[in-house]
């Protein structure tokens, strides 16, 4: 997948840096904290490279919720057991993400329209935000996430979303 492609540009690559703008409590950037360390495992590299997420949204109360990494236990209908035992500690009522993972996510309050963005990165996770802006908005985002992934960079949107069509900026790996 991912780490592999990146690979193929960066095989001194030392640092895995991605973005996840519009966190909200932090699943999503937990799930790829977790991902991409697999990958690196799963491709001899863990020991070689380090793992960076940073996580950011509007609002400051879903970040402190995200920073605590504790999630109600019906997260098991969508986390598989193997993926509970291993990157999640059961405290009760609740699962917490195992402090390995949490120290690589990196939570901060955030505008993504007036704030200056994350720069370096490998990917960008921008699922269901873009939704919420207006096309004027979103035109302006996108140079924004070009400027900010390097050459290689992926960018990463949501099954409703879409590059405007106007967008040269980004050619399509996979449309799915």
């Amino acid at each position: 997948g991912i780490i592999r492609k990146l690979r193929e540009y960066s095989p001194q690559q030392t640092i895995f840096r991605a973005w996840c703008p519009g966190c909200a409590t932090g699943e999503e950037a937990f799930s790829i904290a977790i991902l991409v360390r697999e990958c690196l495992e799963e491709c001899n590299l863990y020991n070689h490279v380090r793992i960076q997420i940073y996580a950011t949204d509007i609002g400051n109360e879903g970040i402190e919720f995200a920073r605590k990494g504790r999630y109600p236990k019906n997260i098991a209908a969508d986390v598989s057991e193997a993926r509970l035992k291993r990157w999640f500690v059961d405290e009760g009522d609740s699962y917490v993400v195992c402090k390995e993972i949490r120290e690589s996510v990196i939570f901060a309050v955030q505008n993504i329209i007036s704030d200056p963005p994350f720069t370096r990165l490998d990917l960008i996770c921008c699922r269901n935000l873009l939704i919420y802006f207006t096309t004027g908005l979103q035109k302006k985002i996108f140079p924004l996430f070009y400027y900010a992934l390097l050459p290689h960079g992926i960018l990463f949107v949501g099954t409703s979303e879409s590059l405007t069509n106007d967008s040269k900026l980004f050619s399509t790996l996979d449309a799915k």
